[in-house]
């Protein structure tokens, strides 16, 4: 489950970058946990001839750190390492074919899945002294598509057209076709959890999940495997975003999605955002390590001068309802949570997906 601190860590990690018409932000922020789990990569430009491609990819860890920062060192090596997956040269005109949306799929589960092999050869993991694990959320945005890699329950959302169209599926112990394999391995489900224990049914690492002799490596009580999903890249499209569970413990993909756009109406700068949604979603009751990274397209909402007066007049509308809660002696004595109900309640123009926790 993972002890807590007496005071949160909010320190924050925040990152950003351009290029191949994308702009990045990324934070991370320990929180109420004891250790730091998450780790993440953003690359722009990809090599073996695919320089016009990009990867950004969130990794969770749990029961220590190890693996997830294995992860974000070697996941986008493993999947490029695939001769499926790289671009290749046509030699009679001596230009670079890109790869075939099914070649760049297989790369991807090859990647994550030799990934995972070469895991169980650390000499830590090989002797069952580290016994961590860890999720993997990552995109790589192509000229013309988006692909989606998700391995556990960080997730990716992908919006366009003012609306959040697209998220990862999370794989839970207590989903049917998750059970199902569980339970194919001599293992069970209780208290949705893997033998009682482990709260996600795919993963990197957790080798003590992954012994089931006879069986192949995507049979295991939890599996390496990850799910890949395609986008098409469009003409409205805004932007993704990738987190870990800590995000989408408190907010939906909705949530999320409405936020973010209308941040985007106030600030050029993705790790401001990024920092926001961090920040509400602590003061959203959020316990876990958190991580995010927002990817923008060039159809990406702009800051809008009409927002930017409208935020103003919402915060001069706080301080004004502040000054008149804190005046009034029967909310003398009221705790935060009332205090934040309070003035949450009635308060037009709060942000979307955030509420008054956004403030």
């Amino acid at each position: 489950m993972g002890a807590f601190l007496d005071k949160p860590k909010t320190e924050k990690h925040n990152e950003g970058g351009m290029g191949n018409s994308l702009r990045f932000g990324l934070s991370s922020m320990q929180g109420w946990r004891v250790e730091m789990e998450d780790a993440h990569t953003a690359v722009i430009g990809l090599p073996c001839g695919l320089k016009d491609w990009s990867f950004f990819a969130v990794f969770d860890g749990h029961a220590g750190a190890k693996v997830s920062a294995y992860c974000a060192e070697q996941l986008l090596d493993q999947i490029i390492a695939n001769e499926d997956f790289r671009g290749k040269l046509d030699v009679k005109q001596g230009t670079e074919v890109q790869p075939s949306l099914e070649d760049v799929n297989r790369g991807i589960k090859t990647g994550f899945l030799k990934l995972d092999e070469r895991m169980r050869d650390i000499p830590e993991m090989k002797s069952g002294e580290d016994k961590s694990g860890s999720t993997a959320v990552c995109a790589i945005v192509s000229p013309s598509h988006i692909f989606f890699g998700n391995c556990g329950d960080s997730r990716a959302v992908f919006s366009r057209g003012g609306k959040c169209q697209f998220s990862t599926q999370d794989h839970k112990p207590i989903n049917p076709t998750e059970k199902e394999r569980i339970q194919k391995a001599g293992g069970s489900v209780m208290i949705q959890r893997v033998n009682g224990s482990l709260a996600v049914s795919r993963a990197l690492g957790d080798f003590e999940y992954k012994n089931v002799k006879g069986m192949g490596p995507c049979e295991q009580l939890v599996s390496p495997e990850p799910e890949i999903f395609l986008e098409n890249r469009c003409s409205d499209e805004e932007f993704l975003v990738l987190a870990c569970d800590g995000i989408w413990d408190v907010m939906t993909n909705e949530d999320v999605c409405d936020f973010v756009r209308d941040r985007m109406k106030l600030t050029s700068s993705l790790e401001s955002i990024c920092n926001q949604v961090i920040d509400t979603c602590l003061n959203k009751g959020s316990r876990d390590n958190m991580s995010i990274v927002i990817v923008a397209f060039t159809t990406a909402p702009s800051v809008s001068e009409e927002a930017i007066k409208k935020e103003e007049e919402l915060d001069n509308r706080l301080r004004d309802k502040i000054k008149e809660i804190l005046g009034n002696p029967d909310f003398s004595e009221a705790d935060l949570p009332t205090f934040m109900h309070i003035l949450g309640e009635g308060t037009p123009g709060l942000p979307p997906g955030g509420g008054i926790s956004a403030k």
